[in-house]
């Protein structure tokens, strides 16, 4: 009997913790750059029980990310697609940031929309980042919807040649992610799937702890204490928000955006004098 196909796009930790808690009885398709940590990462996986294949991509190549869709294909049923991979502001450029965390995510929410099977689901895991920056005007939304993925970088507005700052680059990437997300829900759903993302808060990862200790680690720690929670955000948190937007309670919801933060974002709306 042929497994129904869990593809997973970054095998940082909330990868991983989401083909730990989403994979068994599937094919988990695990793709990433770094061949090394996509390796170990299968290794483990494939140690604890997992039925894994692995693939390097990525994510900034039309054509890497079409093969990968193709093959994620040709091993059964995709029904569902999560898409972790992406560079933070104290990791990468602003010029690398938009070419993964902006274009990335297009491309992938593309080429997996030609793939995903009828009934199937995907997450995009964006950033609370994409909640804090001024509104993009109407005009705006409406290009970065509906520009094909490989011309977004072309677009005046969020052009490498123009966003030089890395935090700038993050925000307004994760921005698109949510606009794109909105816009492909139209394309997933002509095929009876469904696809949302995930803006996690300040998450307990290698990513999050390096964020901790740049330069901006100090206004985190400030968010991360005036919230509701009081607490850092776990993979766990994370794969549990996956984990229900990708099941059969969530079939009413489509197109949307789940912030995963701990209330950061409504502590700052709220007007909270802590942050």
């Amino acid at each position: 009997m042929a497994r129904e196909v869990l593809t997973v796009l970054g095998v940082g930790g909330m990868g991983q913790a989401i083909a730990h808690r989403l994979g068994p009885g599937k094919t988990v398709l695990l793709a990433d750059k770094d061949e090394a940590a996509l390796t170990a990462v299968a290794g483990a996986l494939t140690s604890a029980g997992y039925h894994v294949e692995s693939r390097a991509v990525d994510v900034s190549s039309p054509d890497s990310v079409r093969a990968l869709a193709h093959h994620a294909a040709s091993l059964g049923a995709v029904t569902q697609v999560v898409h972790t991979a992406g560079l933070s502001p104290a990791q990468a450029s602003a010029a690398a940031i938009l070419a993964v965390d902006l274009l990335g995510t297009a491309l992938v929410l593309e080429e997996f929309g030609q793939v995903v099977a009828p009934g199937g689901a995907g997450v995009v895991v964006a950033s609370m980042a994409g909640h804090m920056f001024p509104a993009l005007s109407a005009e705006q939304e409406r290009v970065l919807a509906h520009t094909p993925g490989r011309d977004l970088l072309g677009l005046d507005f969020v052009s490498p040649h123009k966003i030089t700052e890395p935090g700038i680059a993050y925000g307004i990437a994760k921005q698109a992610n949510h606009v794109r997300v909105r816009a492909a829900s139209a394309q997933w759903g002509a095929r009876g799937a469904r696809v949302n993302s995930i803006s996690p808060g300040v998450i307990s990862t290698p990513m999050g702890q390096q964020e901790l200790a740049s330069p901006v680690g100090d206004g985190m720690r400030a968010m991360i204490a005036a919230s509701a929670t009081g607490r850092l955000g776990t993979p766990g948190d994370i794969a549990a928000a996956t984990a229900f937007l990708l099941g059969p309670e969530a079939s009413f919801i489509t197109g949307t955006d789940l912030l995963v933060d701990g209330g950061v974002i409504a502590a700052i709306k709220a007007g909270s004098p802590a942050v």
